[in-house]
């Protein structure tokens, strides 16, 4: 039996004990009613784990760090800020397996932080997400959720009916929003050069932002593409008005978006509510290489921070900085290998720092390696493509530095002579 809760009395140490470890809905889906509660409660728990993903508008905080301890497996969004302050740790997984760990209890979930929409026929929705949350909900002591009448009703995000929620709190309170910043003209270049290689009647793996955006946006002549997708936005929900996307020739999942969790605005809330052409589908779906590899034509896009000359792609670490993730990288990367006429791509940009460092690069510093040289196919910049798959590795240097910024291509050539001359 559930204990209705408002946020004003809402005692957390009566179910938080000292050394716990809470887990909280990422993305759009964290409950910042009670995020925020615990960080004015902070002082009355002891030292407690707090475990995030990817969050873009949370109140957390380095200087939370006195009582909280942090734990993430991404560097993105308000998390970036939290790990260069030394606040947080980072846990390598494949998303593929955070579910699994959280279900064996490899990682701890004591209590959980859920934000929920409102019950049908007695049971909540998740609504946003659809993720390793329920793994860790089931092995948790406490499961505190905030449900708004704001979330969602999505397809396939049904709460299981053995996961009650010990404590609610409801709320009103309207769902993080987000949007793409402004393009570039290379972004432009690099999102066309992705698009190039996407036939009709591919199935689609892709983030959000400014670079998967614009790739999609480049797509909407194209017929018959399918979504499986780790992350569903505002600009698939646009192809799939449109036909572009219409899931026809999926082996499986037909007629059907398949996405972990949804990462827009109120416009892509209110297209999936109660919608069923958009399922939300846990990791063991999304994500297993197994499922990946049943899809015919899977064109899985993802982005890198660096690639060296050999073709091995850091998607996690620039220097000392933790900005990235390991994310479904891999994932999506081998099951599209897998794919029967699927192509795995990594889009780079060619600089940053204003265009005064190269992305392409003769070794990653860091010695990060997010996926393996030999997991890499495609590798796009806005000034071409580099296909890896099957070449020497004095081949995969040539086309990587063709596709290099052109103020970096000798340097790169000539330390790619001295590297590789005898192989």
């Amino acid at each position: 039996m559930s204990e209705y809760q408002s946020i004003n009395n809402l005692d957390l140490a009566k179910y938080i004990q000292s050394g716990d470890t809470i887990v909280v809905g990422q993305g759009v889906a964290e409950p910042i009613v009670l995020t925020q509660a615990l960080i004015d409660q902070r002082d009355n728990l002891g030292q407690v784990n707090v475990f995030i993903g990817p969050l873009y508008q949370s109140p957390f905080s380095a200087e939370h760090a006195d009582h909280l301890k942090f734990l993430t497996y991404c560097g993105a969004g308000t998390n970036k800020s939290i790990i260069e302050a030394g606040a947080a740790e980072v846990i390598l997984a494949n998303y593929s397996e955070l579910a699994p760990l959280f279900a064996r209890g490899s990682l701890p979930s004591d209590v959980v932080f859920l934000l929920l929409g409102e019950a049908r026929n007695g049971r909540y929705n998740t609504g946003l997400v659809n993720d390793y949350m329920i793994d860790a909900a089931r092995r948790a002591r406490v499961v505190i959720a905030e449900i708004s009448d704001r979330v969602p009703w999505t397809c396939g995000a049904e709460l299981p009916e053995d996961i009650v929620p010990d404590v609610i709190v409801r709320t009103s309170r309207e769902p993080i929003s987000l949007g793409s910043s402004a393009p570039t003209e290379d972004d432009l270049k690099l999102a066309r050069n992705v698009a190039e290689f996407i036939p009709d009647a591919a199935t689609i793996e892709i983030g959000i932002g400014t670079i998967p955006d614009l790739v999609l946006e480049a797509l909407s002549g194209h017929k018959n593409l399918a979504l499986h997708s780790g992350v569903i936005g505002d600009v698939a929900v646009e192809l799939i008005k449109k036909g572009v996307i219409d899931n026809s020739l999926k082996p499986f999942d037909q007629g059907v978006s398949i996405a972990g969790f949804l990462l827009g605005t109120r416009k892509l809330f209110d297209y999936a509510h109660e919608n069923p052409s958009i399922r939300l589908a846990p990791t063991s779906h999304t994500h297993d290489i197994r499922v990946l590899s049943r899809l015919q034509n899977f064109y899985a896009v993802n982005a890198a921070l660096e690639v060296d000359l050999t073709g091995q792609v850091n998607a996690e670490v620039i220097g000392n900085r933790y900005l990235g993730a390991v994310g479904g990288q891999v994932d999506f990367s081998r099951g599209a290998n897998l794919s029967e006429g699927g192509r795995a791509i990594i889009a780079v940009s060619s600089t940053a720092r204003g265009g005064s460092v190269s992305r392409i690069v003769n070794r990653i510093e860091s010695g990060i390696v997010t996926t393996p040289r030999v997991d890499v196919d495609i590798i796009v910049s806005e000034w071409g493509s580099a296909e890896l798959r099957g070449t020497t590795l004095k081949q995969r240097a040539e086309r990587l530095c063709a596709i290099a910024h052109p103020k970096f291509r000798e340097g790169l050539e000539r330390e790619a002579h001295k590297m590789f001359q005898t192989l």
